[in-house]
């Protein structure tokens, strides 16, 4: 802690977390001039200044403040997210933590439609990054945390406004082919109440590119076919979204909050396909064009009570919270068929989707301080999921116009899952060592039909999830931490349909009903330290799967291929996370991170051609950035990353690169302009390579993510005197 007495006045500016240790060097005080002899002295008012660190250790947890990252300004989760090290996501919002991509995603601690099941890749592009105030990334969660996600849990925490009065902040961010970001947010605080809401309007405008080669041995007659498709693909998405809360006291020892959150998402699809097959050698024997004109629709809405109980203790807390999230999707499309050669009449087809997911939650949290430093934790939690899949395909009579039915797109599947948990968690010190221990016991149960055809299915498992985190302090500014976890991953509820879709005659996809639910083992060891304005640390890990999930693609005919889900009976990764920080000299900052990983498969029994026997892979995943203030009024960032690429039973995927701009100009009082350039080389590109006797596959899916904004942000409201607000750890449940 560094003390610097001004006169009749103080700063105290504290330095929080080990990671920020060097930072803090202790200078004696110089002292405030002697007054004179027999006069009285008066000292004035004290102001604490807290400086968050960007990335702050805890024992179960590394917490990364976004506050200063400026893709805040204008991006959305998905952006933020792909700045954290060992987080990568991509360009469909796909997120995996350490390569692997069975994370659980929460907000302020608790669950939420809109990031389960395959939708929650849209949400993290949909959720803006103005309403996230930090990232907390748990690899081996403690037991108040729900089991579900190898890879562990992202948790996402929003912004709070403490400020009394009324204060908030108006952004308005422009940006290249008629995208737009206008936010305003605000806080009313007096009294025992609190109140906050906020308002985003955005609009979004993507374009991507597919192509996939491939020749397939024709299972009919042995003959080697090469088919080619390729789609242009274009999104116009507008996005609003309003959030309310309020949290009031209704006594020294009770107090009630309550948040509601509605977002919409309307937007138009257009696409165009085109489809080629032929022999190895020669022109091709057909090709045909498709075009799409579609239109999409989604809601996420969500309602959260939270009851908090101050017990006899200090500290000594009850916490009852029940939650409801919905999240409904719509897409239809029209489709027109070009049949060019052999040459025949065009067609028409119709496509609607439906999705409908209602989560509801409830939960029970008990917080026990004990004598020592030592702290139980108790909590019950029960959760409920339902999901409604309805998917109708129509073929468009070319004589009446009449819809009629097309039993190879039409189908309706239901889904229900229920999980009961209970969880014991204590902490304490021993000795030079912190201790976390729990265990988390969780009944499942999950039953679905799929309607067409009356295919039943489901099961029920009871298991035990311990977990133990553990934390040496080495001086002030290093220490160890060793950790241990058992989770689980169940299947997302489309990957358990059993029905075979024809949405796409060439790629056909279907579920499988007997999908186990993945078990995990994670161990880590870790070091971290500073020295100076440079700090740095290392984590080693391990992780054990059983019954992890892959894709794998088979020919059903020669330019028709199968795609569909599939336990692996084992699967081990290894891996060092490091990062290093600090100081090149006052005004310029860097980070740089990176993954060294190794992941082992064993596909011998899947039964699946080319995929038999081990396959290992060695890659290192990178991040790295530079902050750079040249004054007082100005910040310059860029930042990079490179996700390796992944091993697959039948191949690989590819690659990732992503480069990003942002700069601040600090205009006048409270207002200020920015300016960032997102994925600044187009580097969102996901290619699989599948490679068997009989499948040759690149499939090569680019987005060109090159995005710019300019945009003003303007802060009003909020005491002056006020004591400003220090880094806020929130436990979660």
């Amino acid at each position: 802690m560094s003390v610097k007495w001004f006169a009749g006045s103080a700063v105290c500016v504290l330095s929080l977390g080990p990671a920020c240790g060097a930072f803090a060097q202790s200078q004696p005080p110089s002292q405030p001039p002697a007054a004179p002899a027999g006069a009285a002295r008066t000292v004035e008012g004290v102001t604490v200044t807290a400086v968050r660190p960007k990335e702050q250790i805890l024992l179960d947890r590394r917490v990364y403040a976004i506050t200063t990252d400026l893709q805040a300004a204008t991006g959305v989760a998905a952006d933020i997210l792909n700045q954290i090290p060992s987080v990568d996501v991509d360009a469909d919002g796909n997120v995996s933590l350490r390569g692997d991509p069975n994370v659980t995603i929460l907000v302020d601690g608790k669950p939420s439609a809109q990031f389960s099941g395959a939708s929650r890749g849209l949400a993290l592009q949909q959720f803006p990054a103005q309403d996230i105030d930090r990232i907390e990334v748990m690899t081996n969660p403690p037991a108040q945390y729900k089991a579900e996600g190898s890879a562990g849990v992202i948790n996402i925490i929003t912004r709070k406004n403490r400020k009394p009065g009324l204060s908030g902040t108006a952004d308005l961010s422009v940006g290249d082919k008629r995208r737009f970001v206008a936010a305003l947010s605000g806080a009313y605080n007096v009294g025992r109440l609190k109140l906050n809401g906020s308002f985003t309007l955005r609009q979004d405008d993507k374009e991507r590119q597919v192509t996939d080669h491939r020749t397939a041995v024709d299972p009919t007659t042995g003959a080697p076919v090469k088919s080619q498709e390729t789609i242009d693909e274009h999104f116009i998405r507008l996005t609003p979204q309003v959030k309310l809360g309020a949290d009031y006291d209704l006594n020294a020892r009770q107090s009630v909050s309550v948040s509601l959150s509605h977002r919409e998402q309307t937007g138009k699809r257009f696409f165009l396909q085109n489809d080629q097959s032929g022999p190895v050698t020669g022109p091709p024997d057909t090709i045909a064009d498709r075009h799409s004109d579609g239109y999409e629709w989604n809601i996420d809405e969500g309602e959260n009570v939270r009851f908090d109980q101050k017990l006899w203790r200090p500290g000594e807390l009850l916490s009852l919270a029940y939650q409801r999230s919905v999240y409904r999707e719509r897409e239809r499309y029209a489709y027109v068929n070009d049949n060019v050669l052999p040459v025949a009449p065009p067609t028409q087809d119709r496509l609607r989707l439906s999705n409908d997911l209602i989560k509801q939650e409830a939960s029970a949290d008990y917080t026990l301080p004990m004598s020592k430093g030592r702290t139980l934790k108790l909590g019950f939690d029960f959760e409920d999921d339902r999901n409604r899949f309805d998917n109708v395909g129509d073929n468009v009579d070319p004589a009446t116009g009449a819809l009629i039915d097309n039993p190879n797109v039409t189908n309706h599947f239901r889904y229900h899952q229920q999980v009961m948990a209970g969880y014991g968690q204590y902490e304490a010190p021993i000795g030079p060592w912190t201790l976390q221990a729990g265990v988390r016991l969780e009944q499942t149960d999950e039953h679905f039909l799929l309607i067409t055809g009356n295919m039943p299915g489901g099961q029920s498992y009871f298991r035990a999830y311990p977990s133990l985190n553990l934390e040496r302090q080495l001086g002030d500014d290093a220490k160890l931490t060793l950790s241990v976890s058992r989770r689980v991953t169940r299947p997302d509820p489309e990957a358990l349909n059993p029905f075979t879709d024809y949405q796409d005659i060439h790629n056909l996809r279907a579920g499988n009903a007997n999908l186990l639910p993945q078990d995990t083992w994670a161990y880590e060891f870790g070091y971290t330290g500073a020295f100076k304005s440079l700090s740095y640390g290392a984590t080693a890990y391990y992780q054990f799967n059983r019954d992890s999930f892959t894709t794998v693609t088979e020919p059903q005919s020669a330019d028709v291929t199968l795609t569909r889900q599939e336990n692996l009976p084992k699967s081990k990764a290894a891996g060092l996370d490091f990062n290093v920080g600090g100081k090149l000299w006052s005004r310029l900052s860097y980070a740089a991170s990176g993954n060294l990983f190794y992941s082992q498969i064993n596909a011998t029994a899947l039964g699946v051609a080319g995929t038999s026997g081990l396959r290992d892979t060695l890659g290192l995943n990178a991040k790295a950035s530079l902050d750079w203030k040249p004054t007082a009024a100005d910040t310059a960032q860029i930042s990079f990353s490179r996700t390796d690429k992944r091993l697959t039973p039948q191949g690989s995927i590819g690659a990732i690169n992503l480069v990003n701009l942002g700069y601040r100009r600090k205009l006048w009082g409270n207002l200020s302009a920015v300016v960032t350039v997102t994925d600044l080389f187009d580097g969102q590109r996901f290619q699989r390579i599948v490679a068997t006797p009989t499948l040759a596959d690149t499939y090569d899916r680019h987005v060109f993510g090159r995005v710019a904004y300019v945009g003003l942000s303007y802060t009003f409201g909020g005491s002056k005197k006020a004591k400003p607000s220090t880094f806020e750890y929130d436990p979660g449940g």
